[in-house]
């Protein structure tokens, strides 16, 4: 599809703090509010492209929109044009990195750059992009932190509404035995034919996750999820060798090239790019084309709106990982329809804010 003619004016961004439907408690930390960065991409045209940034911590809003400022003064007056902007803000910033806070920016940028192009085109960005607006498939990844086996059994049941068939659990308890507890609580309390994925942020030795997962291979798990420090690929690699459970990981890989890095060491047998992480729309669609050439399934990390659109253009997608911690800020929240996201027809990626609720929950 040929891309309208847009030309960047200006970029907003406000910084909203809301509070989440289910306390996260990893092995990290315990999350109860979502600090996001709400990002206005404006054209001269008149065309406005959305996104949004989760910020893990609130001091890291302001910073990101400080960078913003940046990325407006490389491109002000440029044509949108994302691959292209892209190249041109990764030389601006070549110095500095592609890294942390200035990736934020930029994929945030990219991300805004997408929805203007596909709203001035008049079509869903899944369109846009050369797919088609679809069902995708979803597991619902709100809560299930680290708590009391009662407590995590009760949560679970909680998000199979909506039709969710598949959940996500995080482990990291300080023993095997915690681990094992909380996954047994689960189970006993959710159908057998729901899928349960389990998540350690990254919080054990290479050794106790190949000694912990050897005693969940029998749990029928579909997947565990970052077992070790995110960068160690030769350890994920010996992991994935050593357990019958497939290995995930992906949502820390620093833009494509740390996809291909994991990818040639055989370092898992799924990928979950984060949106932001992989470098906006345009270095998602750079790391699908990586996991299609692997025929490695690919799955997405947060940001459910807008990943839904690209799930449809991945050519091994495999789940969306759907979180509802934007829904309070948006005029139409995306919808699960028996377990499955349904991307939206509307132009653009579905984002649009609820000034009220933006209003209410801005950051002071």
């Amino acid at each position: 599809m040929t891309q309208p003619k847009l030309t960047v004016r200006n970029l907003r961004a406000v910084a909203v703090k809301v509070p989440m439907t289910y306390t996260l408690g990893t092995s990290v930390q315990t999350v109860r509010e979502a600090p996001l960065l709400l990002v206005d991409l404006e054209s001269e045209e008149g065309v406005t492209g959305h996104a949004w940034q989760f910020c893990y911590l609130p001091a890291a809003a302001p910073a990101i929109a400080i960078m913003l400022e940046e990325v407006l003064r490389t491109v002000k007056g440029d044509p949108v044009a994302p691959v292209e902007l892209w190249a041109k803000l990764a030389k601006r910033f070549v110095l500095i990195g592609v890294q942390g806070i200035v990736r934020m920016a930029m994929a945030m940028f990219d991300v805004a750059a997408w929805d203007a192009l596909a709203r001035a085109a008049g079509v869903p960005l899944a369109t846009l992009l050369g797919g088609t607006p679809r069902l995708v498939a979803a597991y619902n990844s709100c809560g299930l932190g680290l708590m009391a086996p009662a407590a995590v059994a009760d949560e679970a049941e909680k998000l199979l509404a909506g039709g969710f068939r598949a959940i996500k659990l995080r482990l990291g308890y300080p023993t095997l035995e915690a681990d094992l507890a909380a996954v047994h609580a689960v189970r006993s309390r959710i159908p057998g034919d729901i899928k349960l994925m389990v998540d350690y942020n990254q919080a054990l030795t290479v050794e106790e996750a190949i000694r912990r997962g050897r005693a969940l291979d029998g749990e029928g798990l579909f997947w565990i999820e970052e077992p070790i420090r995110h960068d160690d690929f030769a350890g994920c690699a010996k992991i994935a060798r050593a357990l019958k459970t497939p290995v995930q990981i992906g949502e820390n890989f620093s833009l494509e090239y740390d996809m291909e890095r994991a990818l040639a060491a055989k370092s898992c047998d799924y990928v979950m790019p984060d949106l932001e992480r992989i470098g906006g729309v345009t270095g998602w669609l750079r790391a699908a084309d990586l996991a299609a050439a692997r025929g490695i399934k690919m799955s997405s990390h947060l940001y459910p709106e807008v990943s839904a659109h690209l799930l449809t253009v991945t050519p091994t997608a495999h789940w969306l990982e759907y979180v509802d911690w934007a829904n309070a800020i948006l005029e139409e929240p995306l919808r699960i329809v028996d377990g499955s996201a349904v991307v939206t027809s509307r132009p653009g990626n579905g984002l649009a804010w609820n000034e009220d609720a933006v209003r209410r929950y801005r950051m002071n």
